[in-house]
């Protein structure tokens, strides 16, 4: 039997969405460059338990073959193959058409009047892959959690008053893709608590912001629950009440969308979600902030004000988060990120030393270690 003093916990944006359903099985049937290239950026960094941010699915899970695919023929095949036993495919708002239309009147139809935005249902979706068994009955989810449910919710205005109008609301959830709260069976018995998100990216939008709101307040949600009473007006898809048990050992990861220093989008939400002492400062903010040097081979990003070493994303921003909370003890963590020329540099850049989303992805993945 293997012996663990750590746990390593991960998140990747991972970018196989595809322009069409079944897209994304063809290509892993296929053997394309972009899924072997991740695999190797997953076996070199070897997470316990792994979070894939822009894998395409059925939108309801019901189906995983392409994930079994994904770990069976990429992730576990060679000297350094990886073998994750539990899986799980998110149920995602992405793609699924709303039964109004969200941004006035007419017939809805997709992307714009989806729940979350996607072409398909499942279209940027997401999924967990562990080494240890997944809580599937002590599993929480607020995909139907409606927005203006949330007290004093950033809802978009215009001029003449609310951009969403009654209609709309009624049926707007305030995840864009799911909110999970997925406990895991760590080897030493102790249960952790995945949090994963994906907010809407603060992008593609007027001045209303509807889309920075919306992502402020994605954000929200998982600071509101994690801090005992704020999280008392939460009902989840089961329709349980309340928010995490203050004695509950979590970690929130996923793709934020939400820089602090730089970006488009509202600062305020993620500035006070790592300041929080709720999390583990060192991780947040501190000495043990995810770090690489890849990030300084990026060019014409003077215009940023965030160190390169801190960056997740290709476009110069910190995107990607692992936060742990404060009764657990973090002993390393990184972003992996090699420069050009480096070893597994191709991975991330073209020969003419710039970032390559074809090659793996134009995120990078983001890892902690965790005491056990």
């Amino acid at each position: 039997m293997m012996s663990f003093s750590k746990v390593r916990v991960a998140t990747f944006n991972v970018a196989l969405d595809r322009a069409r359903p079944g897209q994304l099985a063809a290509d892993l049937v296929a053997g394309h460059r972009q899924p072997r290239n991740i695999a190797r950026i997953v076996q070199h960094i070897r997470p316990d338990v792994l979070l894939l941010n822009e894998f395409d699915h059925d939108g309801e899970s019901r189906d995983d073959h392409h994930l079994r695919r994904f770990c069976a023929d990429y992730l576990a095949v060679g000297e350094r193959g990886i073998e994750y036993p539990y899986r799980y495919l998110v149920p995602t708002n992405t793609g699924l058409l709303a039964p109004v239309a969200l941004h006035g009147a007419g017939i809805p139809t997709l992307p714009g009047d989806g729940l979350g935005f996607g072409a398909f249902h499942g279209q940027y979706g997401f999924a967990v892959l562990s080494r240890f068994p997944l809580l599937f009955d002590r599993m929480r989810s607020f995909q139907s959690f409606l927005w203006r449910d949330m007290p004093g919710a950033r809802l978009p205005m215009t001029e003449s008053g609310s951009y969403y109008g009654a209609e709309a609301l009624a049926v707007l959830p305030l995840s864009s893709k799911n909110h999970l709260d997925l406990p895991v069976r760590l080897p030493n018995g102790r249960v952790l608590h995945l949090l994963a998100c994906h907010p809407a990216p603060p992008i593609d939008e007027g001045p209303e912001r509807r889309n920075s709101c919306r992502n402020h307040d994605e954000l929200r949600l998982w600071h509101d629950y994690v801090r005992p009473g704020r999280g008392d007006y939460l009902v989840d898809d089961a329709g349980n009440r309340g928010g995490l048990d203050p004695e509950s050992d979590f970690v929130i990861l996923g793709d934020l969308n939400a820089d602090p220093q730089d970006g488009d989008g509202f600062r305020a939400g993620i500035q006070a979600l790592l300041a929080d002492t709720a999390l583990n400062r060192r991780v947040a903010l501190g000495r043990l902030r995810p770090a690489s040097r890849g990030g300084f081979a990026l060019r014409g990003m003077s215009s940023r004000r965030g160190s390169p070493r801190f960056w997740t994303h290709s476009q110069g921003l910190r995107l990607d988060y692992v936060l742990p909370g404060r009764s657990l003890q973090a002993l390393a963590s990184g972003v992996y990120w090699q420069a050009p020329g480096e070893t597994d540099g191709e991975l991330f850049w073209n020969r003419r030393g710039w970032p390559e989303r074809k090659a793996s992805s134009d995120h990078r993945l983001v890892w902690v270690d965790i005491a056990l």
